[in-house]
């Protein structure tokens, strides 16, 4: 389990082999919808609440592994056999924590930003969420970058290596630092995305949400995601890593319900009311023997460690109406 992000970002990473394929697409290409018009929205007035959806899919961590990506968009009938969406009106969550622990990091968030306006162009949606390890990239915190992750953003256009806040990185750290400081490239992808929605009567979000979170409902989340978002862009003077975001029991670090007890389904009902939802849908612990569910199925745990780090097989979880499945391979 790893600890809370540190203040300054060692180039950390395993012993996995450097991704082979050079690309030098500009980040988030291909993300246009089928007119092929780029219509990004602005940082500050992304949605929380989205309406309800006749079927929404939901997957959790896949850390820079994108055979188990792929097989989780497959699984939720998202995808077709040349990575494009063929959902329709499909509704999809990925709970965060695309990034670290694995080589394929940025043929993920391309191919997610392009699946997001391939979605939105069909009717359907594609919610990418913030998770822990996006924000620690951005951040700074590199601990969990592996050496291939490194070498993968060196290609990227528009890197500013002569910014000075790469000064404290070591020099094969620097791009991948470049392309996720705030205002970087991939920081401007990151950016575009929420980390927590509402869909319907369900709650997603990486980690949790506490009652402490929402004093004031869902505009406390709408003023959450803003911050965070406005951050990513570089258009904050400081980094909203408070104790909401990325705190000890932060929105993408409380594993509070990662197990039932009393005291998290206490805390679980109480932040659902002041949502005015039904379940809340987390990611971040993973869960050996796959999807869970807790506190009278108000609380579904969805990272299985699909990942190639972790070994887990790929689940999806499916919510239509009033009815919550378990999607396997």
């Amino acid at each position: 389990m790893e600890p809370p992000p540190a203040t300054q970002g060692d180039a950390a990473g395993s012993s996995r082999p450097a991704a082979a394929e050079s690309r030098s697409a500009t980040p988030g290409a291909g993300a246009a919808g089928a007119d092929g018009a780029d219509s990004p929205s602005e940082p500050s007035t992304l949605p929380t609440r989205f309406p309800t959806a006749p079927r929404v899919v939901a997957f959790g961590d896949v850390h820079g592994d994108l055979g188990a990506a792929r097989r989780a968009l497959a699984l939720a009938g998202a995808i077709d056999g040349d990575d494009h969406w063929s959902g329709g009106s499909l509704v999809v969550v990925q709970t965060g924590d695309q990034l670290d622990r694995g080589d394929d990091e940025q043929e993920i968030l391309d191919l997610f930003e392009r699946l997001r306006g391939e979605a939105e162009a069909a009717g359907g949606a594609f919610h990418v969420l913030l998770g822990n390890h996006e924000l620690m990239n951005a951040a700074g915190d590199l601990r969990y970058v592996t050496p291939g992750g490194l070498v993968d953003f060196q290609d990227v256009e528009g890197l500013a290596l002569d910014d000075p806040r790469l000064a404290r990185f070591p020099p094969q750290a620097q791009a991948r630092a470049a392309a996720f400081l705030p205002g970087g490239p991939y920081a401007a992808v990151l950016a575009q995305r929420n980390t927590v929605v509402i869909v319907g009567e369900s709650v997603f979000v990486h980690g949790g949400v506490l009652p402490q979170h929402v004093p004031r409902g869902v505009s406390s989340l709408e003023r959450l995601n803003a911050d965070v978002r406005l951050w990513l862009a570089g258009k904050a003077d400081t980094q909203p890593i408070s104790d909401n975001v990325l705190g000890q029991m932060g929105v993408v670090w409380t594993r509070l319900y990662a197990e039932d007890g009393v005291q998290a389904c206490t805390l679980l009902g109480q932040a659902l009311e002041r949502l005015k939802a039904r379940r809340m849908v987390v990611g971040h612990t993973v869960q050996k023997a796959g999807i869970t569910s807790g506190c009278d199925d108000r609380v579904w745990r969805v990272d299985v460690g699909m990942a190639a780090h972790y070994g887990g097989s790929v689940q999806v979880l499916a919510i239509e109406g009033d009815t919550v499945t378990v999607l396997r391979p």
